[in-house]
């Protein structure tokens, strides 16, 4: 008996060893399919990039997403329909006017 245990024995770790070494390339084989790079991590990986933004999108509330909609839509039937001045040069203009000091 060669370290001690039998043959009966050896053969068994053998064949729980070749499960395992089996396993290890089928979960090898699935990480390079789904596009984890070797020797990557799984961070690394673009399958968990975009489930990740898709968890925060779904992660939105509702509201929000309705909240920036209509505002947009509102801004930009405002800025058509009314006669909005130019908020840029109106900021210049007053900043001008601060750095010139007043007009006595």
């Amino acid at each position: 008996m060669a370290n001690g245990k039998d043959p009966l024995t050896q053969l068994k770790d053998l064949a729980q060893l070749k499960d395992q070494l089996e396993d290890i390339q089928k979960r090898v084989e699935n990480e390079v399919q789904i596009g984890i790079p070797q020797g990557g991590s799984l961070l690394a990986s673009p399958f968990l990039k975009g489930f990740l933004a898709g968890y925060v999108v779904a992660k939105l509330r509702a509201s929000a997403v309705l909240g920036v909609a209509l505002g947009t839509l509102t801004g930009i039937y405002t800025a058509q329909t009314y006669q909005v001045p130019n908020i840029e040069t109106t900021i210049k203009d007053y900043l001008n006017s601060l750095k010139k000091g007043p007009n006595n």
